[in-house]
Parts: C-alpha cells; sequence; structure tokens
C-alpha cells in the first residue's frame, strides 16, 4: 500500500537518514527543523518501522531508539543486529561486524535484539 508522503514523513526520513546513530523521539523531536508535534513524530515512526523502513531499539532502561540501518537498505529487508549503547556519550549505533555469542546444545536462534553497553570507540 503507498503511503501518503506529508512534510512531516520527510522530515523525520531526512534526519534519521543523515544520522550515524540511532535516535530518540526526544532527539528528532529537538533537532527537526519544522514543528512537529509529539503525537505525529510518534506516528511516523511507528508507521516506519512497519514499513521495514527503519528499525527500533529498545534499550535496557525501556527507551525507543529508530535508525535506518545501512546493511537493512541494501538488502532491503530488516537484518536482525546487534546494537551497542555508549554509557558515556549514550549514543546507539549498529554494530555492522557479527557478534558472535554461544548457546547451549539444542537452542536454534530465529531472531536477535539485543543492546550492548560500555563505552564505545569515540569515547574509550
Amino acid at each position: 500500500m503507498k503511503r501518503r508522503n506529508t512534510p512531516a514523513k520527510e522530515a523525520v526520513l531526512s534526519l534519521l537518514s543523515n544520522s550515524k546513530k540511532a535516535l530518540s523521539q526526544d532527539a528528532i523531536e529537538k533537532e527537526l527543523s519544522i514543528n512537529i508535534n509529539r503525537a505525529t513524530i510518534y506516528r511516523v515512526l511507528n508507521r516506519f518501522c512497519d514499513d521495514n523502513i527503519v528499525h527500533k531499539i529498545v534499550a535496557e532502561d525501556g527507551k525507543q531508539y529508530f535508525a535506518i540501518c545501512r546493511k537493512c537498505e541494501e538488502t532491503n529487508k530488516v537484518q536482525y543486529h546487534f546494537h551497542f549503547r555508549c554509557l558515556s556519550c549514550d549514543s546507539i549505533e549498529c554494530l555492522e561486524t557479527p557478534v558472535n555469542y554461544l548457546l547451549p546444545n539444542g537452542y536454534k536462534v530465529q531472531n536477535a535484539t539485543c543492546v550492548l553497553t560500555g563505552v564505545c570507540n569515540n569515547c574509550s
């Protein structure tokens, strides 16, 4: 289903496209160049998630962040991958390289949504 293009959608998409980090709804609201109310931003972000344009990252504190993953864009579908949240600068980014983990025998992963926390490359 083709969705109507609006100034709000264009502004949010442009902001996310130009960001190298995941952004919270609050950060998006602060950085937008046009005045859009919080409810509209929330609807736009959720619609983008539904349409696989962006993905939602829920940090360990429950705060939601949104990002356009370059790897997901290339394949045109959401690729499940790990994210990293820096406790120093509070940024969240997609980890482009695979994260290795071991599971007990008999377990098979179908989906992975994980946020690793620590100090990022820029802050360490």
